[in-house]
């Protein structure tokens, strides 16, 4: 199993599309290891974005992030990191196909609703930003067995 970091940023809070955003993972039968509303401190943007820094866009990033809470999720699933970026669609909303969640809710090209984890590294440097070990939840989906027939 994989665990990656799928943030639900300040545009779909205020929007109100948190919950048919989480629907859309659980829909899919990937299970949510770790949930929560949390408004984003100063400390926590920096490292988030620490890729970008020194980059023209770098304070647009940490001062968006920073702006509303976000709800901050840790999903668990066989390869979730590619089916959550599929399920995200393009970064800019604009190019992104219908039947993404950027696609069927978003059109802007600076805000684009959610941040996923791009790879197995860059989850786990950015899962401890949010979550501490304890605030993961492991346990069984009664699902899974008709999801990944012994993959």
């Amino acid at each position: 199993m994989e665990r990656t970091l799928v943030i639900i940023k300040p545009d779909g809070v205020q929007r109100q599309l948190a919950g048919r955003i989480i629907n859309r993972f659980e829909e899919k039968g990937l299970k949510i290891a770790g949930l929560k509303l949390i408004k984003v401190s100063q400390a926590q943007a920096d490292t988030l974005y620490s890729v970008h820094k020194g980059k023209p866009f770098h304070p647009g990033l940490v001062k968006f992030i920073t702006s509303s809470p976000v709800v901050v999720i840790v999903i668990e699933a066989v390869n979730a990191i590619s089916i959550c970026r599929k399920l995200l669609g393009a970064t800019m909303s604009a190019n992104a196909e219908p039947g993404t969640i950027r696609g069927d809710f978003g059109s802007g090209t600076t805000y684009n609703l959610v941040h996923g984890s791009d790879s197995p590294e860059s989850a786990q440097r950015e899962i401890p930003i949010f979550f501490k070990k304890e605030d993961l939840v492991d346990y069984e989906l009664n699902t899974h067995k008709w999801i990944y027939s012994g993959d």
